[in-house]
C-alpha cells in the first residue's frame, strides 16, 4: 500500500490576465505579387507591400499611448509564456491599472481624427490548487532554471541573466515557500554570472559546478504534480489453490 502524499501548492491564488492593445485606422497596406520562381521542387512567390500612413504624427502618438496603456497593466502582473499573471494581493492595483489604461486610450481617441487606440482585458481567476495552472507555471519555472544551468555550463552570461530576469518576474505568483527556493536559485545564478564577467575572457574562467548543482536541486521544488505523487504499482498477489486448465 502506497504512503499518503501531502498536497502542496507552488503558486499563489490570483488572476490570469489576457491583454490585447491595438492601434487601428490611419494605415493602409497595398500588397502586389511580383512573380513566381521555381527552385528545384520549391515554388517561391515574391510580394511587394506598400504602407501608407495618412497622419504620421498621430500614428506615432497612438503607438506611444498604446505602449503606455499596456505598461500600466503589465507592471502589476508577472509575465509568463501563456499570459500575464496577477497575484490576488494585486487585484486592486490591477483594477486601477485597467481603469487608467482605458482613460488614457479614451482621452487620445477623443482628440484623434483618423487613429484609434484599443485596450481589451479579460481576467480569469486561478486558484492555488488549480492543477493545470500549477503544472503550467511549474513547467515554465523549471525551463527557466534549466536555461540558467545551461548558461552556466556554456558560460553564457546573457543567457543566465535573461533567464534569471524572467524567473524573477514570475516570483510574484509563486507561493512563499517555493518562492524562497526560486529566489535562492536566481541569486546563485546571478552571482555566478558576475564571476564570469569579472573573469572576462581570461583562463580564470571556469564552469561553476556548485552553482549548477544548486540549480538542479532547485528544480525539484517545481516538479509536476504527476511526478510528485507517482502511483505505486501494487505487487501481484501469489495465486493460491490449484490452477484450472481451460483448454
Amino acid at each position: 500500500m502506497s504512503k499518503p502524499t501531502i498536497k502542496t501548492s507552488t503558486i499563489r491564488p490570483g488572476l490570469l490576465v489576457a491583454l490585447k492593445t491595438t492601434v487601428s485606422g490611419n494605415v493602409h497596406y497595398h500588397k502586389q505579387e511580383l512573380g513566381t520562381e521555381i527552385e528545384g521542387d520549391a515554388e517561391i512567390v515574391k510580394w511587394e507591400t506598400e504602407r501608407t500612413i495618412k497622419d504620421p504624427k498621430e500614428f506615432k502618438a497612438a503607438g506611444q499611448v498604446r505602449m503606455k496603456a499596456r505598461g500600466l497593466i503589465s507592471s502589476v502582473c508577472a509575465t509568463s509564456t501563456f499570459g500575464l499573471l496577477c497575484p490576488e494581493s494585486n487585484a486592486g492595483k490591477l483594477a486601477e491599472a485597467i481603469r487608467k489604461a482605458h482613460e488614457l486610450a479614451d482621452a487620445f481617441n477623443q482628440k484623434a481624427s483618423v487613429t484609434r487606440v484599443n485596450v481589451n482585458v479579460i481576467a480569469g481567476r486561478v486558484a492555488s490548487d488549480d492543477v493545470e495552472a500549477t503544472r503550467a507555471i511549474n513547467g515554465e519555472v523549471r525551463e527557466l532554471l534549466q536555461r540558467m544551468e545551461t548558461g552556466l555550463k556554456t558560460m553564457n552570461v546573457e543567457e543566465i541573466r535573461d533567464a534569471a530576469k524572467r524567473a524573477k518576474a514570475l516570483s510574484s505568483i509563486v507561493a512563499p515557500g517555493a518562492n524562497d527556493k526560486l529566489q535562492a536559485a536566481i541569486d546563485v545564478a546571478r552571482e555566478a554570472a558576475k564571476k564570469l564577467v569579472k573573469a572576462g575572457e581570461t583562463a580564470a574562467r571556469e564552469v561553476d559546478k556548485e552553482a549548477i548543482k544548486s540549480l538542479k536541486a532547485s528544480r525539484t521544488a517545481f516538479l509536476d504534480i504527476d511526478e510528485e505523487a507517482a502511483p505505486v504499482t501494487p505487487k501481484k498477489a501469489k495465486a493460491k489453490g490449484r490452477a484450472l486448465d481451460l483448454a
